[in-house]
This record gives structure tokens, sequence and C-alpha cells, in this order.
């Protein structure tokens, strides 16, 4: 396997936290810890993924602070990855990869898991970025100051 570059020392706020997050599979591990999963079978069965691949990106997830690994509820002995405020952190990421997803990857017949607000049952509005003032923002209305 090729080893990756990590970017823990890199000053880019953007590079920095792919060491954590930067693959697929991880980003997949916590939509399914979203949607409910907490016990490594329950990733494994919904994933399919290997579990010697699974269990590397859950210690990483775990060694970032980004799930913790706590004794079930049920009082089995098995144990739970919880979602950390750090991990919970990463929700307007996913909706904002989930929408941008909809709206470049998926054909607008094809029947396709909806977002929706639990209370209302209505889809999620789409994220904006916007300005102090309230201004709705593009790419060319910013730069990244400071280096």
């Amino acid at each position: 396997m090729v080893k990756r570059t990590s970017h823990k020392d890199d000053p880019c706020p953007v590079a920095r936290p792919l060491d954590a997050i930067g693959d697929w599979w991880s980003l997949l591990i916590i939509r399914d810890a979203f949607e409910g999963s907490r016990r490594f079978g329950e990733f494994q069965k919904n994933l399919g993924l290997a579990k010697n691949i699974l269990a590397t990106r859950l210690r990483n997830l775990v060694a970032h602070g980004i799930f913790t690994l706590e004794p079930c509820a049920d009082g089995s002995a098995y144990n739970e990855y919880v979602l950390t405020d750090k991990g919970r952190g990463l929700f307007p990421l996913l909706v904002a990869l989930r929408q941008w997803g909809e709206d470049y990857f998926s054909d607008a017949y094809e029947p396709r898991a909806r977002l929706v607000d639990r209370q209302t049952g209505k889809p999620v509005r789409r994220l904006e970025l916007r300005s102090d003032d309230g201004r709705l923002l593009k790419p060319e209305d910013t730069v990244v100051v400071g280096h």
C-alpha cells in the first residue's frame, strides 16, 4: 500500500483535516454514524468494507478525536463508536457534499435518499455561504488572507 503524505504540519485549514477525513471510507463511516451506526459490525455490514480496513479507519478517527470508543449502552461486552463534538461538527460538510453530489452526480429521474427535517419531514434547505451583512457569497466574492 502506498504511504500517504501527512498534512499535520500544513498551515492550510483545508489540508490539515485531510489526515483525519481525507479518504472516502472515513467520510462514509462518518455518514453512517450520523445515520445511527455505532458498532463495528454495523459499519462493516452497511459499507461492505474489509474488517482490517474498517478497523484502521476507525482507529484513525478515534485518534483524531472524531469518535470516542465507549462501552455499549445495552451493557453488552461490545464497544460503540460515538461521534464527539468534533465529529458532529462535520455535519455541514457532509450536507454540502450530499447537495453537491445531488447537483452533479445524480440524474433527476433516479430514486435517492433525501435529507429531511425530522420535525417537519420537509427537505433541508440548501446550504448557503453569507457575508456578515447577509449577502450570498460566491467564490469570486472571497479571498484568503494572512498566509
